[in-house]
């Protein structure tokens, strides 16, 4: 089957690897990805969360999760802690180092954010952030 116009799941697809390729593009910088910068700033809000929790705020597959956040633990920029005594269940938060590097990629971000505008539109932009949160509820 060959690509068609009305392929609304290819388009978005197809979207959606082009704006992270620029915003990893950007992220490099320090070191991150788009997915391991969201993930550090989700857990930058003061809270921990644990892997379902995050997997669930992200709309990801643990499994998913868990490839993305293995590097950020092996740079000590996030930890773990078992809630139950069979370690099943973690609880994840960020250590200093994870909150400094999530502060640093800031600028990164949004000079990423910032490309984006300036290639879509700054109003078509923020229509289409609109559009596709509506879609996930968030």
């Amino acid at each position: 089957m060959e690509f068609s116009p009305e392929d609304d799941c290819f388009a978005v697809r197809q979207a959606a690897r082009y704006a992270s390729q620029m915003y990893d593009r950007h992220l490099a910088n320090v070191g991150l990805t788009i997915t391991q910068f969201s993930i550090l700033c989700r857990l930058s809000r003061g809270r921990r969360l644990t892997m379902k929790q995050l997997a669930d705020e992200m709309v990801m597959e643990r499994t998913s999760l868990l490839r993305a956040l293995r590097p950020l633990q092996r740079e000590r920029l996030v930890v773990s802690e078992a809630l139950t005594p069979d370690g099943r269940a973690l609880s994840l938060g960020l250590t200093a180092a994870g909150i400094e590097r999530c502060e640093a990629a800031r600028y990164y971000w949004r000079a990423a954010q910032n490309e984006f505008e300036q290639r879509f539109g700054e109003q078509r932009s923020a229509s289409l952030r609109r559009e596709l949160l509506d879609m996930t509820g968030s």
